[in-house]
């Protein structure tokens, strides 16, 4: 991997609130989770504890994405509590940045949260989606009809429908997500 000024990504950034106000999609799902989610005093130590390292963060995203209408809230919540600034970038205006994080070696899924120190040097990643609501996503798929089937396009546009509506109100999948992050956070 080529060798990446963090700092200069991050300064480019968007504050949340620059990055809510800009929303055209979403912005109520957003708010939803963000307003609505709550953390354990399990949680909070381990906040606490990541707030003496002095990270900031990098959020590649875009409004459209129904996850990061579940994660961008859960993990900017997190940041909040954990001292990280974070700073928002729309994926498709900064590719340079993107394709250095793709999942699996070869996808642009977002949102994606590089984790940075002082000297800008990426010390975590997260992202796309915590394990579980993977595999929620895997499941709901499996039922759709062949890609060449006629009501493919409208069953897939369901599906996505279905699932930002079931991740954006079941706060039993923001635990996951918080789980997930806390997870990378404290290894």
């Amino acid at each position: 991997m080529a060798t990446i000024d963090h700092n200069s990504w991050f300064e480019k950034g968007m504050t949340f609130a620059q990055y809510v106000e800009a929303m055209k999609v979403n912005r109520e799902e957003v708010t939803r989770v963000y307003e609505g989610l709550t953390f354990s005093p399990e949680d909070l130590a381990v906040w606490n504890d990541v707030a003496k390292r002095n990270w900031r963060g990098i959020v590649l995203t875009a409004d459209w994405c129904g996850d990061a209408a579940l994660n961008v809230p859960v993990v900017q919540k997190i940041a909040e509590q954990s001292q990280i600034e974070l700073r928002y970038l729309i994926r498709d205006e900064n590719l340079e940045l993107m394709d250095q994080y793709l999942t699996n070696g070869t996808s642009r899924a977002i949102p994606i949260f590089i984790f940075i120190d002082e000297a800008g040097e990426m010390k975590a990643v997260w992202g796309p989606r915590s394990p579980e609501v993977q595999d929620l996503i895997t499941g709901m798929r499996s039922q759709l009809p062949a890609k060449d089937a006629p009501d493919f396009e409208e069953n897939q546009k369901n599906v996505y429908r279905d699932f930002k509506q079931q991740i954006t109100t079941d706060t039993a999948i923001w635990r996951t997500v918080i789980e997930s992050v806390k997870a990378k956070l404290q290894g």
